[in-house]
């Protein structure tokens, strides 16, 4: 029987994005049931509850994430490799997060979910940013084999880096449509209104990670110019948790009066997303740079309409503001 061990760490550490592509994608091999020996490995410890939720075991490394880099990929260590946790030589190591880490495995597979840190240097703090440029490159040469999450990162892969197309395959974020879908009960719609201290006026909805390259400041003052010219009478929902170098969005709102106009409720709990993508009166996503947009595709699974860029994978594609 084939055995493919897959890197769940950001299954288990990120909330959104990446994390949830990566949950819905494990739970899509389970149930198409290939009959293959699964196997699911995550750096860094887990707690029981993270170990309950998984759909399989689990092994993991007895070191915290950051102590296993610092051994992998910058004191360049071969051991332990990840066999040596998981106790079996794999057939294939998918390593869902653009980094490899140590293996035995027979073939190799890397995910690439986006070349925002080559685009767009602000796309992460400082020593990350350095790190990726590093880390990620060498990755990517030393696997088998790519999965990219869109076209526009198949072709980034091959203009920045010279990979052969022949080694990527695209592989599109999905969506649960049993829990994405229209929402129209007016309990759950007001209740969601209430949790997020939205109120009763229209609003317009927009949600990611707070940092530059998701062009919220932008955003903003498209907001008050379209209140000031047309006397908007919508609030703007800004939902997601804080990233880095976010200072900028929270002054432009005082700096332009918006206090009371311009709402930021923190992360977004995912049970109350259908009923918050169905609420508003449509969805912005102003993003400079994507790998795919899981939250566009979310959105139009809920029936909100969406308002987002024409750059990267977003609709109209390649151009960008910035390609050094």
């Amino acid at each position: 029987m084939t055995t493919i061990t897959i890197d769940y760490t950001p299954a288990i550490r990120q909330q959104a994005g990446i994390g949830r592509i990566i949950r819905g994608q494990v739970q899509a091999l389970i149930a198409a049931n290939p009959g293959y020996d699964l196997r699911l490995f995550v750096v860094g410890r887990i707690d029981e509850e993270a170990r309950r939720c998984a759909p399989l075991p689990i092994a993991s490394t007895p070191l915290d994430e950051r102590n296993m880099v610092r051994l992998w990929h910058r004191a360049g260590s071969p051991w332990p490799r990840v066999d040596w946790f998981t106790r079996v030589k794999s057939d294939l190591l998918h390593a869902t997060d653009f980094v490899l880490p140590p293996t035995n495995a027979r073939r190799t597979l890397v995910t690439v979910h986006d070349l925002a840190f080559l685009y767009y240097p602000d796309a992460a703090m400082p020593g990350l940013q350095r790190y990726l440029n590093v880390v990620v490159p060498r990755s990517v040469h030393r696997a088998d084999a790519l999965i990219a999450d869109s076209q526009n990162t198949a072709r980034d892969l091959v203009e920045r880096w010279q990979v052969p197309a022949e080694t990527i395959t695209v592989v599109q974020g999905g969506v649960d449509h049993d829990h994405f879908q229209p929402v129209t009960g007016e309990e759950r719609l007001c209740a969601v209104r209430t949790r997020y201290q939205i109120g009763e006026r229209p609003f317009i909805l927009g949600l990611s990670r707070l940092e530059p390259r998701k062009n919220f400041v932008r955003l903003i003052e498209a907001f008050h110019q379209a209140r000031q010219e047309a006397k908007l009478p919508h609030r703007l929902v800004i939902g997601g948790s804080k990233g880095w170098l976010y200072d900028e969005i929270f002054t432009r709102v005082q700096e332009l009066g918006l206090e009371d106009d311009v709402l930021f409720p923190g992360f977004i709990d995912d049970a109350d997303l259908p009923a918050l993508y169905s609420a508003a009166e449509f969805f912005a996503y102003p993003s400079l740079y994507e790998g795919f947009g899981l939250p566009i595709v979310e959105a139009l699974a809920c029936g909100a309409p969406v308002l987002t860029g024409d750059n990267s994978c977003l609709p109209g594609g390649r151009r960008r503001r910035n390609l050094c």
